[in-house]
Formats: C-alpha cells, structure tokens, sequence
C-alpha cells in the first residue's frame, strides 16, 4: 500500500468566484428620464417614476437564473470556443436614484 499524494489547493483556488455587479443608475436623458447600465442608456422615460420602476423591473430580471447551457463564441483572432454557461451564475443588482 502505498501513500495517497493530495496536492495543496491554494487558498484563493478555494474561494467562490466572485459574482459580478450591475447598477443600474438614473439620469436624465434625451428631455426625458432613463436608466444607465456601463453607461449604456435604455429608452428614455417621460417620468423620473417611469425610469426608476423600469430600471427595478431590469435589475429584478437580471437576477433571475436560467438555464444551463453550452455556448459556443468566436473570439476576434478567428478561434472557436465552447464553454459552459451556468444559469444560476447570475449577477448582484442595485439601482441608484442620485435625484
């Protein structure tokens, strides 16, 4: 019988991998009110009140998990790749009203 070798695991290889976080924020936009994800404006909103329900409603939805799923994706040096998506790896949400 021999010795069972377990190789050490560093500490940080051990961890969760940390999850990503949006915010959604609220500006005004376009004559109107809208919400900003990366600064990536959505349609603009007659109402702050329209902005700021829409801006939940997105970041209540981008929470919900889904499906599982092989991806495939090419990368701009023509590569191919295919990688598992999980569903349930989905991103923390906030929104930010500065008015």
């Amino acid at each position: 019988m021999g010795v069972t070798f377990t190789p050490a695991i560093p500490a940080k290889s051990r961890e969760f991998p940390r999850m990503s976080h949006v915010i959604y924020k609220i500006v005004q936009h376009d004559g109107g009110w809208a919400y900003t994800v990366d600064g990536v404006f959505s349609e603009p909103f007659a109402t702050h009140a329209a902005a700021l329900a829409a801006a939940k409603r997105a970041a209540a939805e981008q929470r919900v998990p889904g499906r599982t799923e092989a991806i495939e994706y090419e990368t701009p040096d023509g590569k191919w790749h295919t990688e598992t998506a999980a569903g349930g790896d989905r991103p923390d949400t906030d929104v930010e009203d500065a008015t």
